[in-house]
């Protein structure tokens, strides 16, 4: 069966609604290729482990963030449309079900887009490109919570 959020998570898309028919490249060209990509992810890790509104989200980490780094950068290098290295290494992202040991609501999202946001706007030089992948990842974040904030609903998980 074809489920349209499992394939927005994934790769099937590859955020086509970033590129347009006046801009037929990929987000992955149009961002500036995986040099661009590793940048974001250093910024959004270095957000991630220095925010004060990302310390719930950084403690579901270890404290080694680099291999988490290094697997986001290929990931994301895929996502936009460049080479497949995430899925020859990992094969499907399966990202809610690699999320679902850690309770992610509301809270958990926005701080995740905090630290996503903050490194967008350092290393995206292009305003409208930079919108785009907010919406994009904003979607990408909301459909990985397992979890409506609701306390009553933690104790059934």
């Amino acid at each position: 069966m074809h489920h349209p959020a499992a394939e927005a998570a994934g790769f099937g898309q590859r955020l086509e609604t970033v590129t347009s028919a006046k801009d037929p490249s990929t987000v992955f060209d149009r961002i500036g290729g995986q040099p661009v990509i590793d940048a974001l992810v250093d910024a959004f890790y270095r957000r991630m482990d220095t925010s004060a509104e990302a310390k719930t989200i950084r403690d579901m980490h270890t404290d080694d963030l680099a291999p988490l780094a290094a697997v986001l950068k290929r990931y994301l290098g895929e996502w936009m449309g460049g080479p497949k290295l995430y899925s020859q290494e990992r094969g499907h992202p399966r990202l809610r079900m690699r999320h679902m040991r850690f309770a992610i609501g509301p809270a958990e999202r926005d701080a995740w887009m905090a630290c996503m946001t903050g490194a967008l706007e350092e290393v995206v030089d292009d305003t409208d490109l930079r919108v785009q992948l907010a919406q994009s990842f904003y979607k990408l974040a909301d459909w990985v919570r397992n979890d409506d904030g609701n306390p009553h609903d933690a104790q059934h998980r």
